[in-house]
């Protein structure tokens, strides 16, 4: 043993693969321990991303308040009720129609330049609308102008954290929307507060500058991260099975169109009883209205809260598990609202928390179960698609309940209809989701991956691309 130390300079010459592998294992360690390291930190970094992502939907979820401003609307411009609704459908339609078109179109946009973007646009919506002469213009700047500035920046911070999250995307999505849901709760008693003291036209003003102060500075932090974090992603532990399809790919497959017909019955149940909660509550429950707007509040902690709720499910268990638990709750509660009567004060209150916490829940099946199934290449631009439908349910949601109520000037027709589109949803849940569950597609383990703990040998494309990695360790870029 002593000959062979002593005379090292000349063995190792005679163990050309024993060295090889010598020095791959030393390297091997370092790299991991270099990892490790860095792990700790960018684990603790990356929850900023989810911070911000939560205060940007916040500010972006004020188009959920507009009820604080109809009244007021109505009595500045002398309009009734159908036309002081315009401003907030058509900031819903172009909401939902620039998510598709962002990410189809400006999917080379750093997530920086596109909350910039959109908060900029949803910053000049706003200040325009101050000086509106009329209901048409207000229409154009608080619909269009602003609503396009929710979409385009809508999506930005989505995809940012699933990237930074392969783990646990579904519960990321939740907590970033959970600002979104939460929004009324907050931005409702300002605005509120800001239309008695200054007026809606100077509150209109008032907010534009906020945002166009406050969402840009969020903003900046925003970057993915870079290819050598995203391979190493299942070190956090990620399934590192991916199946990545693009929009072209999504349409054509079975469970597209589970989630989108899905997704419509879920938001157009979910806008209409939003739109209806104040109205059910005075009329039929006989409340007064100052009682109703606190139980709002209440109900917004509700929808707020469905969001990580549903996205933790949806990852946990699969899309088809959470759309159908979530048509189970929402019959429940329907079923409640044909048994309330004037008074019924428990049964409105229990059967609202249930529909805003499905309302917050689909927002989150949706965009969690798209990463899911087709991957999160092509995250941003699929869930545009996707994303349309929330567009068609807020209309088909409005319209069809406003025309329930003409026609039968009574409220158990539409818990009927919510009652019957949610036994169509669950049939089209068991139709579409057969195959895979909602899950995604197996991939199979390249043969190298077998090799990864031996303790005997490293393969030398293994070591020859450790080698390479030891000076580059896991970074950021924009």
């Amino acid at each position: 043993m002593a000959f062979f130390f002593s005379d090292w300079h000349v063995r190792k010459e005679m163990f050309p693969e024993f060295i090889w592998i010598l020095n791959g294992k030393r390297a091997k360690i370092r790299m991991e321990q270099k990892i490790t390291a860095e792990k700790k930190v960018i684990s603790k970094a990356r929850w900023l991303y989810v911070i911000l992502g939560l205060v940007i939907m916040m500010a972006l979820g004020t188009v959920y308040s507009w009820s604080v401003f109809r009244l007021p609307v109505e009595a500045l411009y002398n309009v009734g009720t159908a036309q002081s609704g315009l401003p907030y459908m058509t900031a819903l339609l172009f909401y939902a129609l620039f998510m598709f078109l962002t990410g189809r179109f400006f999917k080379a946009w750093s997530p920086r330049r596109t909350i910039l973007t959109g908060a900029l646009l949803v910053s000049i919506g706003w200040i325009l609308s101050a000086f509106a002469p009329n209901i048409q213009v207000l229409t154009v700047t608080y619909g269009v102008i602003s609503g396009t500035g929710v979409g385009i920046a809508y999506g930005a911070p989505l995809t940012v954290v699933t990237r930074w999250f392969p783990e646990k995307k579904g519960l990321v999505i939740g907590l970033v929307l959970l600002g979104f849901g939460l929004s009324p709760l907050l931005t409702a008693p300002l605005a509120r507060a800001l239309v008695e003291q200054y007026g809606v036209t100077q509150t209109f003003l008032l907010l534009g500058i906020i945002f166009g102060l406050l969402l840009p500075v969020l903003a900046m932090p925003f970057k993915y991260p870079e290819a050598d974090y995203a391979v190493e992603s299942n070190t956090f532990g990620a399934d590192p099975k991916e199946n990545d399809m693009d929009s072209a790919q999504m349409i054509r497959s079975a469970n597209f169109k589970g989630l989108y017909f899905n997704f419509i019955i879920g938001t157009m149940i979910g806008l209409m009883m939003i739109g209806l909660t104040s109205n059910i509550g005075i009329e039929l429950i006989g409340m007064a209205q100052k009682d109703v707007v606190l139980f709002v509040s209440m109900f917004a902690v509700f929808n707020g809260v469905g969001r990580p709720v549903f996205g933790w499910l949806t990852d946990r268990l699969s899309a088809k598990k959470a759309m159908l638990f979530s048509y189970t709750q929402i019959i429940l509660a329907a079923a409640l609202m044909l048994l309330a009567k004037n008074d019924s004060v428990v049964l409105f209150v229990v059967a609202f928390s249930i529909f805003w916490f499905n309302v917050g829940g689909w927002l989150a099946i949706a965009p969690t179960a798209t990463n899911n199934m087709y991957g999160p290449k092509y995250y941003s631009q699929n869930y545009g698609v996707v994303f349309t439908a929330y567009g068609i349910g807020a209309v088909l949601g409005v319209s069809s309940s406003g025309l329930l109520l003409d026609t039968f000037q009574n409220y158990a027709y539409i818990f009927y209809l919510v009652i019957a589109s949610c036994l169509i949803g669950c049939l089209l849940t068991l139709i579409f989701f057969k195959a895979n569950d909602g899950s995604k597609a197996e991939q199979t383990t390249p043969a190298w991956a077998s090799h990864k703990n031996s303790d005997l040998s490293v393969p030398l494309d293994e070591l020859r691309e450790i080698n390479s990695k030891i000076g580059a360790g896991i970074g950021t870029v924009e």
